[in-house]
Parts: structure tokens; C-alpha cells; sequence
């Protein structure tokens, strides 16, 4: 019983929906207790900060890194720990499931379009100040207007992202062959002592969670913990914020759009008795650089084959590609903290515009009501798209339909 009990935890795969809903309630959690939101690419901003510091560059003054609050180490921030558990809580579960190995791509040039997208996904998720994270996943459980701006113009950007990398000088010549079939893990791979120094990296975690406990640091020692929870989930449910928009364009596929849907129910309903007690919603400016940062995330995402969260438990698998991905990431994030002052971003983009609340604009009622029903319309669009869309090439010719399960045929290191 035992056996079959570890092999359900680590090496099957677990339900989207599930994994997606519990990640919901723990944001919302995550909220009540620190006031904060789930985030990540504010840190990896501040992780450009410290190469530059290093390199003799002053930031002190940079706009952006002040708007940020950049300062101390990432050891004294929460978003700081929370980025260390979402990396350490997939690293111990991928190794407890022996699933850890070292891939590098056939073509070495996926190295540098992941390299790539990620700068374009994380200039534009810093761009709307945010990534999928705080400006669409934990943003509009907010009831912050500029998540839904993010949202609509995310799906237009994988769209245009899923035309380029669809042209032939994009592919070159890969080694097709379909995806596992969905929920289908990995055969365990590495050399069995993975799971000895899973177990030992998983310990030491704890250890330091007790440390920050016991030392007074509380708010570090929950951000630690759930980052490592939702790095254990999105690991765990193989949860891709880039697949729930691109999938609709490749292959009408909607597991992972109807997932993420659920999740923000969860999450809105929670955050917004939150926000009823008293607590002050995380609202971002509804601007022009909303649309725009949304747009090049999309499609920088679809470029990298991941986003800011995907990319993070794929590298602790041992995905080379993803390493590119989220050096490009922090790269990006950092040029567009120099570009938002020294280029004029800020006032070309973002000066004049102000934060949206719906529930100050609407009521509280009216901004539960009508955020649950746009996620139902959501959902149910999701649901009929699957149902109803056509393949224009290939074994699903148009005018036949999409079976659901079906999978494309798509290059191995784009999967």
C-alpha cells in the first residue's frame, strides 16, 4: 500500500484540474496571510539588479528597480523564497520520482530560440507588470481590471506566436514524433540514489523553514512553504500556462484552459472574502503597456516553448532548454527596467493611467458576479472550441472533427 501510494504521489502524474484548484486556494491562502500575491518576475527583475551590481553598474536610481522595491537579498524578500520553494519543491519531487536527466535538444538552435523567447516573455511580463502569475492567474482574482486587458491580449500574442513557429525557418528540420499521451509520466530514468538526495534536499528545506520559524521571520518561512507547494503542484499536474493558449491554436486542445478557468474561480471566490474583510486588493495600471507587455509575453512564450512558471520545474528536470529560457527571462525582465526611464516606457506607455478596481468601480456584488460569469464564459468557449475545431492539415483534415485526446504532431523539444 505503501508502494502504490508513493507511486501515485511521484511518479504518476496528477489531475490538471485538481493540481490547478488547489494552486487557486493557496494563492488566495497565500494572500490572507501575507497580503502579497503569487509572483515571480518582479524577482527575477531583481535578480538582473544583483548581475548588474556585481558587474560595478549603479541602480540606485533606476525608476523601475525603486517602483520594485529592490533592495536587500533574495533571502530577505518574500518574493525571494517563494521563487527558491517553487524550484526546490518540484527539484525534491522529480527526484523522489527518479525523473531527473539531463536533455539536451537534437537542434542546438531551440537552445537560442528559448534563449530568445524568454528575453521577449520577460520584457513583457515586466511590461504589465506581471507575467501569468500577478497579472492574469493572481491578478484577476484581484479584481484588477488589467488582468483581464493581460488575459485577452495574451491569447492574441501565443496566437501570433504559434504562426512563427508553424514557418519553416522557425523549425528547420526536427525529429517529429507525437507527444505522451496527456497525464502519461516519464519513465523513471536517473540512477536510483535520486531519491536519496531528494529525500535529503526535501529535509534541509524543512530544516531552514524551521530556522526562519524559530528566528522570528515568518512571513519568509511562508513564502517559502508555498512556493514550494506550488512548485509541487504546477510540477506535479505538468501545469503550462503557455499549452492553455496554444494548444487552442494547434490542436483545439482545452484540458489545460478549462484547468486554469477552475483555478481562478477558486481563487476569486477566496480572494474576495479576503478583500471583503478588510484587506487591500493588489490592483496594477490599466494602461496601454498592459496591452502591449501582454502581447510580447504571448508570444514569447510560445517562442521559449514555456513561460515564467513552466520553465522553472522543467529545468529542474534536467531540461537544458528550459536554462535558456530562464536566463532570457531575467535578461528580458532587466532590459525593460533600464528602457522604462532611460527609454521612455514609462511615459510613452504607462504615465497618465491608473489602476482599475472593479469591485471600487462596479460594487462588490456586481465585480464577483460578473468575474465568476466571464470565467464560466470562459470555460464553456473552451469546452465548444474543443468540441468543434477543425484541423486545416495533417490525419484531421477539415471539416472532420477534433477528437479530444488527439494530439499533434509537434518537435520533440517543443513538447
Amino acid at each position: 500500500m505503501f508502494s502504490r501510494m508513493l507511486h501515485k504521489l511521484f511518479y504518476d502524474y496528477w489531475n490538471p484540474y485538481l493540481t490547478v484548484g488547489l494552486a487557486g486556494l493557496f494563492s488566495a491562502l497565500y494572500f490572507g496571510i501575507t497580503g502579497s500575491v503569487w509572483a515571480v518576475t518582479g524577482e527575477f527583475t531583481r535578480y538582473g539588479g544583483h548581475l548588474l551590481q556585481l558587474l560595478h553598474v549603479d541602480v540606485s536610481n533606476w525608476a523601475y528597480f525603486n517602483l520594485i522595491k529592490f533592495s536587500g537579498s533574495p533571502l530577505e524578500r518574500t518574493d525571494g523564497w517563494i521563487v527558491i520553494g517553487m524550484l526546490a519543491g518540484p527539484l525534491v519531487t522529480v527526484l523522489l520520482g527518479n525523473h531527473f536527466k539531463l536533455r539536451v535538444p537534437q537542434q542546438k538552435r531551440r537552445l537560442l530560440q528559448g534563449f530568445a523567447g524568454g528575453i521577449i516573455a520577460g520584457f513583457g511580463a515586466r511590461l504589465a507588470l506581471g507575467c501569468n502569475l500577478a497579472a492574469f492567474f493572481t491578478g484577476l482574482p484581484q479584481f484588477s481590471f488589467h488582468a483581464w486587458i493581460f488575459m485577452l491580449a495574451t491569447a492574441a500574442g501565443t496566437f501570433i506566436g504559434v504562426k512563427i513557429i508553424g514557418t519553416s525557418w522557425w523549425r528547420g528540420k526536427p525529429n517529429l514524433q507525437p507527444f505522451a499521451k496527456s497525464g502519461e509520466p516519464a519513465r523513471p530514468t536517473g540512477h536510483p540514489y535520486q531519491r536519496f538526495l531528494g529525500s535529503l534536499i526535501g529535509l534541509c528545506f524543512l530544516g531552514v523553514v524551521v530556522y526562519l520559524l524559530a528566528v522570528g521571520k515568518t512571513m519568509l518561512a511562508a513564502a517559502a512553504l508555498f512556493g514550494a507547494a506550488f512548485g509541487i503542484l504546477i510540477e506535479r499536474g505538468q501545469i503550462c500556462f503557455t499549452s492553455a493558449f496554444r494548444d487552442l491554436w494547434i490542436s483545439g486542445r482545452s484540458v489545460m484552459t478549462k484547468s486554469l478557468a477552475i483555478g481562478m474561480t477558486v481563487g476569486t471566490i477566496g480572494t474576495f472574502f479576503l478583500i471583503e474583510t478588510g484587506m487591500p486588493a493588489v490592483i496594477k495600471v490599466a494602461a496601454p503597456s498592459t496591452l502591449i507587455g501582454g502581447l510580447l509575453f504571448g508570444i514569447g512564450i510560445v517562442l521559449a516553448g514555456g513561460c515564467e512558471t513552466g520553465w522553472m520545474y522543467r529545468a529542474v528536470e534536467g531540461q537544458v532548454h528550459f536554462w535558456a529560457v530562464g536566463a532570457g527571462n531575467i535578461i528580458g525582465a532587466t532590459l525593460l527596467a533600464f528602457a522604462w526611464d532611460h527609454l521612455g516606457v514609462y511615459d510613452a506607455l504607462v504615465s497618465g493611467w491608473k489602476p482599475v478596481n472593479l469591485i471600487e468601480a462596479w460594487g462588490a456584488p456586481l465585480a464577483l458576479g460578473g468575474t465568476l460569469a466571464l470565467l464560466l464564459v470562459w470555460y464553456l468557449f473552451s469546452v465548444y472550441w474543443e468540441k468543434h475545431y477543425r484541423f486545416a492539415s495533417g490525419s484531421h483534415a477539415a471539416g472532420q472533427p477534433y477528437v479530444s485526446g488527439a494530439l499533434p504532431i509537434v518537435p520533440k523539444e517543443q513538447g
